[in-house]
């Protein structure tokens, strides 16, 4: 989640370069159009006429491509930023239903999520003005009724179910 707000910069970065380019070049057709105008007056079959004609045209399209692509792009942040609040929401509730399923306390659930969040002890300890060893003994209780070892297979369970299926198993594992 911490890489969240640099894809969304960068997907905006992306947005307002696509608008840059498009707004540069619209001014470049708009300098050429008037060009051609004048070139069409003047005479109109000349090979210099001609050239400018096409450039101009190929101008015209670059900019509906640049559109096109532009309007692209912007659907394409608002679709992953929608899909990011879905999945934050969607943790939200796994972690909340397994929270009930293990019959962890409110403080223990306080506790657990913090941990989940990456704090160690110490922060936890602080944020929640409790002692460290209080902290300890409840992150030996939350892993006690979640039949997890430690911090790691009590995050690891939440990845795992983000990830679906999981990991595949190696031969040797598949072998046992």
């Amino acid at each position: 989640m911490s890489a969240e707000p640099g894809l969304r910069s960068a997907g905006r970065r992306q947005a307002v370069a696509l608008s840059i380019f498009l707004l540069v070049q619209t001014l470049g057709t708009v300098f050429f159009v008037g060009d051609v105008i004048g070139d069409l007056r003047a005479d109109p079959t000349s090979f210099h006429f001609i050239f400018e004609a096409l450039v101009t045209s190929a101008l015209v399209m670059g900019i509906l491509f640049g559109a096109f692509a532009l309007r692209r792009t912007i659907e394409l942040l608002r679709a992953q930023e929608q899909a990011l609040d879905v999945a934050r929401g969607a943790l939200a509730e796994v972690i909340d239903r397994q929270f009930e399923a293990w019959a962890l306390t409110p403080a223990e659930r306080d506790v657990g999520l913090l941990a989940l969040k990456g704090l160690d002890v110490a922060e936890i300890a602080g944020l929640r003005g409790a002692a460290q060893g209080t902290v300890r003994a409840q992150l030996t209780r939350i892993y006690a009724k979640a039949g997890v070892s430690g911090r790691a297979q009590f995050a690891a369970f939440f990845v795992e179910d983000l990830l679906g299926a999981g990991v595949p198993k190696t031969a040797a594992e598949a072998a046992q």
